[in-house]
Parts: structure tokens; C-alpha cells; sequence
């Protein structure tokens, strides 16, 4: 039960002013911040390891959106960086991969691949006006730090689809030696995102995982990932009818609880639905955190 809002503002302000001060000197650069900032904290605990977000259709989507859920108000975007965006085909031992590949492909600082749910495809992660702008966002965000931004086609969620987007990670990688890799998945995505984290060859280079709306694991608990601390955020919507999200909330639970300390972060949009995580969730606050926590 969410607790009172009198004095929550200063509870909230107080319990995620360690994650801010951390994101403040970790290595992604600005860009639109104040359009992308949360909205009001609704409660906080745990250090800002949990915290409720005041979400709004009207404000969210009818207030942000040129046209709702189809085109986000012209301020929100930037799309000088589709001079730094290709369209490309890795050839992997598990297939070809098509993709979008945004920023550096050579000598990143960091690479972040948003992997696509269930009818989903290569383009929806770099559509620079959908989801209100929030692609386009982290498109700039990675351009903007030196970074690599890799959207690509899914083709399935089973160990194929695994096996290729891992040979797509391996591929730019070994072109960015040391970069820590951060995969998002949204949706029916984090059936990939929980593969990932047991690739040994990959554990090892993983700066973080994001789960967007996505479902719950328990085998996660036994990855290389899990084992080697990788930073997890959880971005849920109270609304989601796909995935329940008491269900992903006692998952996160379970994570603490299982290993005290462990770097995960659960930000739960009040009243949003399946898609309000991709839409909401701060790129630059989680990934600043996630590869910050990763270097201690």
C-alpha cells in the first residue's frame, strides 16, 4: 500500500539523492533532461531503490504528443543524429542480424542495444517520434557520450534469437574493447535479456540490464550475470495487463533478498499501462547509475 503524501516530496527527494549524486558523475552526457526528467515521486524506499512515479495519461500522452501516441511535440526530439545512424546486416555463426546501428561502431565507450517484443521490429527503437520521443532520446544520449546505439530485428525469443543477437553483441564488442554492453528489453524482449545474462563469454562485459514492461525470471537468480552483480532495472507500469506487476515487484524482491545489496532498481509508473515503461523510463538517470555501480 502506497504510504501518505504528506511528506513524501521530502522522503523521495532525500531516498534517490544517492542515485542522482552517482548519475551526476557517471559518463552519459545530457541531452533534454528536464523534458525526460520523472514526474513527481509518489513514494520512495530502500534509497531510492524502489520509488512510485506519478503518471498521466493527459499530461504523458495528450500533453506531450503532437498527435497521441503517434508523434511526440517537436521539442522533445532531435534528429541531427540520424547522420550518425546506418542501416546495416551482421553476418553471425547463428544467422544474419539486420539492424540499426547509431553512433560509434568503432571504439564506443559504451553500447546499448534495445531488443524488441513480440511484433516488434528493428525500427520501432530508433523511431524518433514514437513512445514520446524516448527513442530518439537515447539515440542522442549514446551519439552525444561516444556511445553505440544497436536496434535490431529479433526474428525469435528462443535460443536461435539468443544465439544471434549475442553474435550481433560480439561483433561490435570486439570493436570497442572494454565498452560495457546495457541490454533494454522491452516486452516479451527479456526472454532474450534473461538468455543474455547466462552467456558467459557476455557476462563479463554487461554494464546492466533493463527490463521495460517484461516479464519475471527465477533461473536468473543462477546466471553469470547475477553472480557477477550485473546492475538490473525494472521499469513496470501499475497497469500492465500483460505482465501483472506485483508479480515483476516480488521478482525484484526476491533479488534483494537473495543477495543483500545487490545493484537493482524498481520504478513503478502509477497507473501506466504495458508500454509506459518505454515511454517514461529515464535513459540517462539508469544508465549513468547502472555504469557507475558497475565500476565499484
Amino acid at each position: 500500500m502506497l504510504p501518505g503524501l504528506a511528506g513524501v516530496a521530502l522522503a523521495a527527494g532525500l531516498a534517490i539523492a544517492a542515485v542522482m549524486a552517482t548519475a551526476a558523475a557517471a559518463p552519459i552526457a545530457p541531452h533534454k533532461d528536464a523534458l525526460f526528467a520523472y514526474p513527481a515521486i509518489l513514494a520512495s524506499r530502500d534509497g531510492g531503490a524502489y520509488r512510485v512515479v506519478d503518471y498521466r495519461e493527459m499530461r504523458d500522452i495528450n500533453g506531450r504528443d503532437a498527435v497521441p501516441e503517434r508523434r511526440v511535440a517537436r521539442r522533445y526530439v532531435a534528429t541531427g543524429v540520424r547522420r550518425v545512424q546506418a542501416e546495416l546486416t551482421v553476418r553471425t555463426a547463428a544467422g544474419p542480424v539486420r539492424h540499426f546501428a547509431v553512433g560509434r561502431r568503432e571504439g564506443a565507450r559504451v553500447i546499448t542495444v534495445y531488443l524488441h517484443g513480440q511484433g516488434g521490429n528493428r525500427r520501432q527503437g530508433v523511431d524518433d517520434f514514437s513512445f514520446g520521443g524516448n527513442f530518439n532520446r537515447i539515440k542522442n544520449l549514446m551519439a552525444l557520450s561516444g556511445g553505440l546505439y544497436l536496434s535490431p530485428d529479433v526474428g525469435d525469443f528462443g535460443e536461435a534469437g539468443a544465439a544471434r543477437i549475442a553474435g550481433l553483441l560480439a561483433h561490435y564488442a570486439a570493436r570497442a574493447p572494454g565498452a560495457p554492453i546495457v541490454v533494454a528489453c522491452g516486452s516479451m524482449g527479456g526472454v532474450l535479456c534473461y538468455r543474455l545474462a547466462d552467456e558467459p563469454a557476455l557476462a563479463g562485459r554487461l554494464g546492466g540490464l533493463m527490463l521495460l514492461g517484461s516479464m519475471w525470471h527465477e533461473g536468473f537468480l543462477h546466471s553469470a550475470a547475477f553472480r557477477r552483480r550485473v546492475p538490473v532495472f525494472f521499469g513496470h507500469g501499475s497497469g500492465d495487463t500483460v505482465f501483472a506487476v506485483d508479480r515483476q515487484e516480488a521478482f525484484f524482491e526476491r533479488i534483494r533478498a537473495a543477495a543483500p545489496g545487490y545493484p537493482a532498481l524498481f520504478v513503478r509508473f502509477e497507473t501506466g499501462s504495458h508500454g509506459t515503461p518505454i515511454r517514461m523510463t529515464d535513459w540517462r538517470e539508469t544508465l549513468n547509475w547502472m555504469l557507475t555501480r558497475r565500476r565499484d
